[in-house]
């Protein structure tokens, strides 16, 4: 997120690391046959979690969200002050020991230092005032919605069980929210978390003075909704965590989705949740993951075409040369939900870079899997699945380096070749869409296109949002900044975030931006985002995590309905979805499997004291039609990535087509590969159209009933009917 900006990241200096020689060496002894490769993925593994092990035992000093040295060396600062040291030098020093001790979660000590820097200024200082403020509240949120969660914490605008039982820590934040004001009247965060202040505790808005009250109104959804309602402690899965990545698939091959979570800390455990009939248990010592720390990203595939689905995990984010040191992971699952890193084995370890966005795709239509990683400020790799499950980077010679600020990957045939196009998004430079020429190279034709911005961006995806066959693509706007959020919900002009852009494919590769005009309009800021189709209608809806790192950036994060594909409804408020913590991955999936997609959002912060628990917001359910779609790859890609899937229906005598691309949606966040495509009114799909990715092979089906998983494997005459019946632990 912050980049070189964040606290003078760009002072810190590190060795570029690489695998251990004895390792590399190990397993270049190893053979060829059955047994060897077993033992090189055992080496794989065991090489992984010494790497991990080192890199959180360096990470008190290196990382500066989560260590603790930067603290240690202002707290011995503070000590070597001599008495006669000016008022004005100590207080600057306490605001930033108070800094530091809030990023790490000692919030009372925090709350000493700024209560002393304030008191050394005379009591002019708004600073100190104001991060003892945000302290405060951050303590409250602790308080009162993680160790005392209710289904309505946190969810804006806060009522009901959203009203915090403890009300002492925001009291104290109005009150010092209040002193900020009266020196600052036009401190825009400050008025805004005045206004959340007020809510935890029941007085918003009648206590709120009126010339710094944020208008009720601002928090009106643009049309009704049912409420959804966060059921993650009932069905196990709030766990707690910093800012990470999720994945929802089926990974033990049951057919009920499992839920695996990831904690981007040096010492945050990834977890394995597997699912048991709509209820979760923790079973992340059994699938071996432990000792497998970090990741702010994941995304799965079957990269080696064996069945079952595996993953990438990403690490190094935000963290400049130190991230250099973080190695990425490559998971390879045995079809149990039993996991192994064989990143080492499989050749991706040879150099990493920050990373937290990545896509696998068959760039060359061979039939197995490629992955594409965009790293910071470092050049990208696009590593070639040579089939025998190893890797070899190829991005120089394909053209693809994009050497920028990556923030997003995403993979589609924007052109309708047969060849998929990447398209990256960039913090700070022109987005690429990188035109698949199908001799292994690319041309970046996003300038010439028109979809080369946002200038600062983050989530991006490829999909079809108005159903018309023809790939889209959606690039938010992103800074890392309150105040642009707050001004909006104020009646104020925004300050300078740019708003997101939907690019509407017209045929023939062209693209025609429509953001604007189908209703993308306010401030969103998100980091974590998917799609999905939450009322079965068969138009693809979005839900946006929002945020930045500092504990003052609490803003909604946002659920978009689409509306027939013409326009998108902001149906935050009415759903109550609105979530104040900071949105990372994000998954639409149906856990309990009743035909409807709920919403995972894995929430945290990046500061050591910003962790959270996750929230699943269960679906209230319409009554419309679906369908469950899994594809098993033949020729094509086991997987089915980039296939596409046409749905035809007849709603009361109305005909449409509803279109699906295999993946796992948005950007930040993975949904399931199996696709859930909404029908509407019809009870019957008439013809079902298949599409394979590389072959263009198709596969008809007519008259297929709604309500109803269906598998189809490539090349098959008909489709196996899947039955999932309830579950109970082994």
């Amino acid at each position: 997120m912050w980049g070189a900006v964040a606290l003078g990241l760009a002072a810190i200096a590190v060795q570029c690391w690489s695998p251990p020689t004895g390792a590399a060496q190990q397993l270049e002894g190893s053979g060829s046959g059955t047994g060897d490769a077993q033992a090189k993925g055992a080496a794989s593994h065991e090489w992984m979690l010494g790497a991990l092990a080192a890199v959180r035992d360096r990470s008190a000093e290196e990382n500066i969200y989560t260590g603790t040295k930067v603290l240690a060396d202002r707290r011995d600062e503070l000590r070597s002050l001599t008495v006669g040291t000016r008022p004005a030098r100590e207080a600057r020093l306490r605001l930033e020991v108070g800094k530091d001790d809030l990023r790490l979660g000692n919030y009372k000590d925090a709350i000493a230092h700024f209560t002393a820097s304030y008191e050394l200024s005379g009591g002019i200082s708004p600073e100190a005032a104001f991060q003892a403020a945000v302290a405060f509240m951050r303590m409250g949120e602790t308080n009162n919605c993680l160790i005392h969660a209710a289904p309505e914490s946190c969810i804006l605008p806060i009522r009901g069980g959203g009203l915090h039982k403890d009300t002492s820590y925001s009291r104290e934040a109005i009150r010092h929210l209040t002193a900020v004001l009266a020196k600052r009247p036009g401190h825009i965060e400050a008025r805004w978390l005045l206004n959340l202040a007020h809510m935890t505790v029941g007085s918003y808005p009648d206590e709120v003075p009126e010339r710094f009250l944020v208008p009720p109104e601002s928090f009106a959804p643009e049309a009704d909704a049912r409420p959804f309602r966060n059921v993650a402690t009932q069905v196990g899965l709030a766990a707690v965590s910093l800012s990470g990545g999720v994945i929802a698939d089926d990974f033990d091959s049951d057919g009920w989705l499992d839920v695996l979570v990831s904690d981007w800390s040096p010492e945050g455990q990834m977890r394995y949740f597997r699912n048991l009939g709509g209820h979760f248990v923790d079973r992340t010592e059994e699938a071996g993951l432990a000792g497998l720390f970090g990741g702010l990203n994941m995304i799965q595939a079957d990269y080696d075409n064996d069945g079952d689905l595996d993953v990438f995990v990403m690490r190094g984010a935000w963290l400049e040369d130190v991230g250099r040191t973080y190695p990425n992971s490559l998971l390879s699952n045995d079809g149990t939900g039993r996991f192994r890193d064989v990143t080492l084995a499989a050749g991706l370890a040879e150099i990493h870079y920050p990373t937290q966005a990545a896509g696998w795709s068959d760039f060359d239509v061979d039939g197995d899997l490629d992955l594409y990683v965009g790293n910071e400020h470092f050049p990208g790799q696009l590593f070639r699945n040579e089939g025998d499950g190893t890797f070899t980077d190829v991005a120089g010679q394909a053209g693809v380096t994009n050497d920028d600020f990556a923030k997003a990957v995403t993979w589609g045939d924007y052109n309708q070749d047969g060849y998929p196009d990447l398209y990256v998004s960039n913090f700070g430079g022109p987005n690429r869409l990188y035109r698949n020429n199908g001799d292994g190279t690319f041309d970046d034709v996003g300038p010439d296109l028109g979809v080369d911005l946002p200038v600062k961006s983050f989530p991006a995806w490829f999909w079809d949002f108005n159903n018309d066959g023809i790939q889209d693509l959606y690039v938010s706007g992103y800074e890392w900044d309150v105040r642009d959020v707050a001004a909006e919900h104020m009646g104020l002009p925004p300050v300078r975030t740019e708003r997101d852009r939907i690019y509407m494919g017209v045929g023939g590769g062209g693209f025609e931006e429509v953001g604007t005009s189908v209703g993308l309009t306010r401030t969103t800021q998100p980091m974590g985002a998917n799609f999905g189709d939450i009322n079965n209608d068969g138009y693809l809806d979005f839900y946006l995590g929002t945020g930045y790192p500092a504990y003052e950036g609490l803003m909604p994060n946002l659920l978009y309905r689409n509306e027939g594909g013409r326009r998108f409804m902001d149906i935050t408020t009415a759903a109550e979805v609105g979530h104040l913590q900071k949105g990372h991955g994000v998954a639409f999936f149906d856990f309990d499997q009743d035909g409807d997609q709920d919403i995972f959002v894995e929430l945290g912060g990046a500061f050591a004291g910003d962790a959270y628990s996750n929230a699943v917001f269960e679906n209230p359910g319409t009554g419309n039609g679906w369908i469950v779609v899994q594809l098993l790859g033949g020729d094509s890609n086991r997987s089915a990535i980039g296939a596409l899937i046409r749905a035809e229906i007849d709603e009361a005598g109305t005909k449409r087509s509803v279109f699906r691309w295999v993946n796992s949606g948005g950007s930040f966040g993975a949904s399931p590969l199996r696709q859930h495509i909404g029908l509407g009114g019809a009870s019957v799909i008439e013809r079902l159209e298949i599409r394979w990715p590389g072959t263009a092979a198709v596969q008809e089906f007519t008259d297929v009933r709604s309500g109803q998983h269906i598998l189809v494997r490539e090349g098959s005459e008909g489709y196996t009917t899947l039955e999932y019946g309830p579950r109970s632990a082994p």
